[in-house]
C-alpha cells in the first residue's frame, strides 16, 4: 500500500466531505422554510414526492455509472433523518 497516494485521496474526501457538508447547511434552511408552510404534521410525508425522488436518483445514478444502491441508500437516509427532523421541530398553528 502506498501510505503517501492513500493520503492524498484522504485529504481529496476530506474537501468533498466539507462541500458535503455545507450542501446539507443550505438544504436544512430550506426544509425548515418548508416546515413553516405545513400546516399539519400529514403533510411532513409525501410519498409520492419520495418515490419521484428516488426513481429520479435511480435513473442519475445508472446514467452516470454510479451504483444506484449507494446513492439510493443515502437519499433514503437523509429524506427520513429530514422527516424525523420535521416530525420533531413540527409547530402547530
Amino acid at each position: 500500500m502506498n501510505r503517501k497516494k492513500l493520503n492524498i485521496a484522504r485529504k481529496k474526501i476530506d474537501n468533498v466531505d466539507k462541500k458535503i457538508f455545507h450542501l446539507i447547511k443550505k438544504r436544512t434552511i430550506i426544509v425548515n422554510q418548508m416546515l413553516r408552510l405545513k400546516e399539519n404534521k400529514k403533510q411532513i410525508i409525501d410519498k409520492k414526492r419520495v418515490n419521484e425522488i428516488l426513481n429520479r436518483i435511480k435513473r442519475k445514478s445508472i446514467s452516470n455509472k454510479i451504483d444506484p444502491n449507494i446513492t439510493s441508500q443515502i437519499w433514503k437516509s437523509m429524506i427520513w433523518a429530514y422527516i424525523k427532523y420535521q416530525k420533531k421541530n413540527f409547530k402547530k398553528k
